[in-house]
């Protein structure tokens, strides 16, 4: 665990894993809601052959707290500066939903640092429907127990959530007793919501050089798998994978493609191939 300045805010970020000449870094980027933390049933098998690089954006995890509203360009910059700390060329990115999108944009701002991206559940802009989705969230971030509602059911898929009721009782009572009453918390989480409102990569997508793997997930209502199907179209020579039945939480529905996904995208070596 480490931290490094970035102008004048703390950024939290860890590293995992040892490089041994074969796997490229690889760089794993938060969802909205999300920290290094909850990437912590991941880390063995996603640094067995990488070395992984986890890190906090603005207003998540242990990184600092910003006062003021901000873009995704923001996150895009400590993402960048956090290669040029670790002294990163190029590295593997793989981001969710929110991290998505910061994957989008740092790979067509920085096409150089890129060797592989991978991009679960996201979209190439906020539109009127997502947007007035985030507005929901924002209304109801002053309750618990009402945010809990209006956020976390649309995440999963209706199969997942209703096959776990036990699971989901003890995620409810943990979220809205521990989590979603904290303040400095749902500040953050309002202020990046707010931070996704004029997102749109479309116009840069025709930057990214790093050959692309875009998951979708069938039963995603958020980022539905036409969000996907135009990114494919726009990025060149992207791969496309869709999850039949899974919710936008692709992580906890599905981990072991997940993690099936990434590293076996992120590593693979394909010299000689003959097409």
């Amino acid at each position: 665990m480490a931290s490094f300045d970035f102008k004048g805010k703390n950024i939290h970020y860890e590293v995992h894993g040892e490089t041994h000449g074969e796997g490229a870094p690889l760089v794993l980027l938060n969802g909205i809601m999300m920290s290094t933390l909850s990437w912590y049933p991941f880390i063995a098998s996603l640094s067995a052959n990488n070395q992984l690089i986890l890190v906090d954006f603005i207003d998540q995890g242990q990184s600092y707290r910003v006062d003021a509203d901000y873009t995704l360009d923001l996150q895009v910059e400590v993402l960048h500066a956090l290669f040029v700390h670790l002294g990163i060329e190029r590295a593997a990115v793989a981001g969710i939903s929110y991290g998505g999108n910061v994957a989008l944009k740092f790979a067509a701002a920085y096409p150089d640092r890129v060797h592989r991206l991978m991009v679960f559940n996201a979209a190439a802009k906020t539109g009127a429907w997502l947007r007035e989705l985030g507005e929901s969230w924002i209304a109801a971030a002053d309750d618990a127990v009402r945010f809990y509602n209006t956020t976390i059911p649309i995440i999963y898929s209706k199969e997942f959530y209703n096959s776990r009721p036990e699971w989901v009782k003890v995620r409810k009572d943990f979220l809205t007793t521990q989590i979603f009453t904290n303040k400095i918390f749902m500040d953050g989480i309002v202020r990046l919501t707010r931070s996704a409102d004029t997102y749109d990569v479309e116009a840069d997508l025709g930057n990214i050089t790093a050959k692309t793997l875009l998951v979708a997930s069938e039963a995603d209502p958020i980022t539905p798998p036409a969000d996907q199907h135009k990114l494919r179209q726009m990025i060149k020579g992207a791969d496309l994978v869709l999850l039949p039945g899974a919710g936008h939480a692709t992580m906890y529905e599905r981990p072991e493609l997940f993690v099936s996904l990434i590293t076996g995208f992120a590593n693979a070596k394909l010299e000689g191939l003959v097409v």
